[in-house]
């Protein structure tokens, strides 16, 4: 059986980039199929989308309780149905059908959620509209059987067979493999639908385009599981492990849950128009169709690397959206956008290096001049630098693995070593993470010339994200010790160690005086780096950093 867990992207940007699915992620019904329609069976609304698939709600809760896709059900594990949340509990739960469209609304407090069918078409869209924080997460699952897909995948373990080696959700395999829902490896902006096939039908997570969600382009969530025990697969919108942002609120969707004859969804249907205007007809409260919604293109960026890709995000405190920008010109253009004045922030690779402000207006675009960018750090003169300002942990030790395994995997080189800045690749001998009870202490050994030992130089260490307030402290040659910086604002969850380097980028500053510099030219100076922390913890879950750069500016 074949494993197809996530689709990349091919449209960015537009805001209603995952509606354009909407449209058409469908499969022609076998002949004789059932009539499209619905009927009520007295606990569940069961409707027949006319093409093969047939699912059921819940009257009681909103659950999605059956999807039975050309005669075989899908849904349903451990006592447990697909929902929001955790599950909504007692519900008011309405249908009705306008022309070829049946809608169900499912209302519990404030929230509102919505299942939509269209004839002919084996796709379950759903909209989750979200007013306060009365639920924590902001999420919807698909609970699956266990055996009808392959389990296999770094987000897939054995209960049976594998153990337990952090927080009830990361496991280690018999041949010390590291395993966790957490370990998708995927970006957000990465992907357009995740799921699984058995090379003769398929069942996908197409995600929404995220606006009412939080984190940015490049968070990283569950995007779905599998063990012994049955299948997940997950659309969130908002989730605590590892996030920078607050929780946004409104109508978001929709997203989909889409049945294939075995492959992958079809990738012309996200290049087509962003056809939603069947959904303007629903009368769904929030709902901003495509005459609602405005666009901003920009002419170019300027001073940009061509070494690294370039993003360019919008976000305020009611909306996010991101684009690529193209290589060369930087150009780019993002549709779809709700109207309001966002903070436009240009990315090189994951690092911030110039923000602006934008206005959309409904109905219309807004045109940018090319934008030159002045904060990048690269452009500074360095002695020498170990990585690059990218704001990621990229080339350095390690880093490749850490979006899909735990730091104990077997895979992963040993987290101790030093470094020597004129050795072969020295940015490949530096761990990409720093802990105070694994790694601390770690060394560079650099020379400098005369000249350059005679003058006072500043040190930065640029860090990506850090757990229990870690961070970095620095000694020079065993003679001059920096003071203990104030640690930046990070997410309090754990990162480093369920497949996420992405916090807050922050560069650490250190003034080191001349006296400090050995003056003869053939010794080493030396550099150590000790973590720092008011808080205690053991092992990979001790205070600890992710490291982006370090460099001695000239």
């Amino acid at each position: 059986m074949q494993n197809h867990p996530v689709g990349r992207r091919t449209v960015l940007g537009a805001a209603v980039a995952a509606t354009a699915l909407a449209t058409g992620v469908a499969a022609a019904g076998p002949a004789g199929a059932a009539a499209f329609g619905w009927s009520d069976d007295g606990a569940h609304y069961v409707v027949d989308t006319g093409a093969g698939l047939v699912f059921k709600v819940s009257k009681t809760d909103g659950d999605l309780t059956s999807l039975v896709y050309r005669g075989k059900e899908y849904e349903g594990y451990g006592g447990k149905h697909s929902h929001v949340e955790s599950g909504l509990g007692a519900s008011t739960v309405t249908l009705a059908r306008t022309g070829a469209t049946i809608l169900i609304t499912v209302v519990h407090g404030t929230l509102r959620h919505y299942y939509a069918a269209r004839s002919g078409h084996n796709n379950v869209y759903l909209w989750t509209d979200k007013a306060d924080t009365s639920f924590t997460a902001t999420r919807f699952i698909a609970r699956l059987r266990p055996g009808v897909f392959p389990n296999e995948g770094s987000d897939s373990w054995v209960e049976g067979a594998d153990t337990v080696i952090e927080a009830g959700d990361v496991w280690r395999r018999a041949d010390g493999q590291t395993r966790s829902k957490h370990y998708s490896g995927v970006r957000v902006m990465d992907y357009d639908y995740v799921g699984y096939t058995t090379g003769s039908a398929g069942l996908w997570m197409v995600r929404s385009n995220h606006e009412k969600a939080s984190g940015g382009p490049f968070y990283r969530s569950l995007l779905r599981h599998s063990n012994e025990l049955g299948v997940g697969l997950y659309e969130i919108l908002h989730y605590n492990q590892s996030q920078t942002e607050a929780m946004r609120f409104g109508l978001q969707g929709p997203y989909l849950l889409a049945f294939t004859d075995g492959g992958t969804p079809d990738p012309a249907l996200f290049a087509a128009a962003h056809d939603t205007g069947w959904v303007d007809a629903l009368g769904i409260p929030g709902w901003v169709g495509a005459a609602g919604r405005g666009r901003v293109a920009g002419v170019g960026l300027k001073n940009t690397d061509p070494a690294h890709p370039y993003t360019i995000g919008f976000a305020n405190a009611d909306a996010q959206y991101w684009t690529r920008a193209a290589p060369g010109t930087g150009a780019y253009s993002c549709a779809g956008m709700l109207p309001g004045t966002y903070t436009l922030t240009v990315y090189k690779g994951e690092l911030a290096v110039h923000t602006t402000t934008v206005t959309v207006t409904a109905g219309a675009a807004t045109a940018l001049h090319t934008l030159t960018l002045t904060g990048d750090p690269s452009t500074a003169p360095a002695v020498w630098r170990l990585g690059d300002w990218d704001g990621t942990p990229a080339g350095f030790k390690n880093a490749a693995l850490m979006t899909y395994a735990h730091p104990a995997d077997v895979r992963a080189a040993a987290w101790t070593g030093n470094v020597v800045v004129d050795g072969a690749n020295p940015s490949a001998a530096v761990p990409c993470y720093l802990w105070k009870d694994v790694n601390d202490g770690f060394l560079v050994y650099f020379r400098l010339t005369a000249a350059q030992a005679a003058a006072a130089h500043t040190l930065r260490i640029g860090v990506t994200t850090a757990f229990l307030n870690g961070r970095p402290q620095v000694t020079v040659n065993d003679t001059w010790v920096s003071a203990v910086p104030s640690p930046p604002a990070q997410p309090s969850t754990r990162s480093l160690t369920n497949g996420s380097y992405r916090g807050n980028n922050h560069t650490f500053t250190y003034s080191v005086p001349a006296s400090a510099w050995r003056t003869d030219p053939a010794q080493y100076n030396v550099l150590r780096l000790n973590v720092v922390s008011g808080s205690t913890g053991t092992g990979f879950l001790s205070a600890a950093t992710a490291l982006d750069c370090l460099d001695l500016l000239v």
